[in-house]
């Protein structure tokens, strides 16, 4: 069976361009990675995120609520240990809307910054 997804569509005189919610989650995750700070996805993400989840590794953490003309951005991370909370967090919003904006030219309405834990760095064991 066919899984629905949703598209941004942008219509032109030549044609349309439709870009999968997949693709914004994609661009979501890669620009997170990049922000100092980033622990990774949440832990125990919640219900509907967890079978999302499932089908898309590569975005995960990431959920995309499509609107009329806009895209609402939620993320579910860790932040590392020793970093501010607030700032990652600001640093991952602003991250988020850019990349996404300037690689598709959707505009993102929200981007929603869910912290649920706090990543420690693994140290060695003698």
């Amino acid at each position: 069976m066919a899984e629905s997804k949703d598209y941004i569509i942008s219509s032109t005189e030549d044609g349309s361009v439709n870009i999968s919610e997949d693709v914004i989650a994609i661009i979501a995750w890669e620009a997170m990675r990049e922000v100092e700070g980033f622990g990774g996805p949440a832990a125990g993400i919640p219900g509907d995120l967890a079978e999302l989840i499932g089908r898309r590794n590569a975005s995960r953490g990431v959920r995309i609520t499509t609107e009329e003309k806009s895209v609402a951005v939620d993320v579910y991370i860790t932040v590392r240990f020793g970093y501010s909370v607030t700032k990652v967090s600001r640093d991952i919003q602003d991250a988020i809307s850019k990349s996404v904006r300037d690689m598709t030219g959707v505009p993102v309405s929200a981007v929603n910054v869910n912290v649920t834990g706090i990543a420690f760095d693994k140290t060695k064991q003698a």
